[in-house]
């Protein structure tokens, strides 16, 4: 076998957290104050656990056969808001890293975006998956279902 075939692919999941979150007239998003680093991980059985730079994140966009570029990845937005903790579903495209701000351009599938933010995080599905039940663009979607109906 060559080492391509002995290479196991996982689906990993990304997480982003920033000191803020700002919405832009021209329908992007940006985080600021992004943190140096860029969470994944996977669900079984492998259970892999990483990180990686900001800017490798961004060079991996366009990678492989099902990139974000060609699949741009569902995510949810959480930060706080006067009552709480707030989310949003997302749609992300076209990120831009700059310094420490990371900008991309979004679809808004659920709820809203706020104008500003403190303290956040981004919860970016795996690549080259569809909004399932178990992503967690899906489980926010679900359990907010859950929650309209409990009321």
């Amino acid at each position: 076998m060559g080492d391509n075939e002995d290479r196991k692919e996982i689906e990993a999941m990304f997480v982003q957290t920033a000191d803020g979150v700002r919405r832009g007239e021209d329908g992007t998003m940006t985080l600021i104050r992004l943190a140096p680093a860029t969470l994944y991980f996977s669900d079984r059985p492998e259970r892999v656990v990483g990180h990686l730079s900001a800017q490798h994140f961004i060079d991996l966009w366009e990678e492989g056969e099902n990139s974000f570029a060609k699949d741009p990845p569902n995510a949810v937005l959480a930060f706080p808001n006067d009552g709480g903790l707030s989310d949003t579903v997302v749609i992300l495209r076209d990120p831009k890293l700059e310094g420490d701000q990371i900008t991309y351009k979004v679809d808004v599938l659920e709820a809203s975006l706020p104008d500003e933010a403190g303290a956040c995080t981004l919860f970016i599905d795996p690549l080259g998956r569809p909004l399932s039940p178990m992503s967690v663009a899906g489980v926010h979607r679900r359990g907010r279902r859950r929650a309209g109906r409990m009321v």
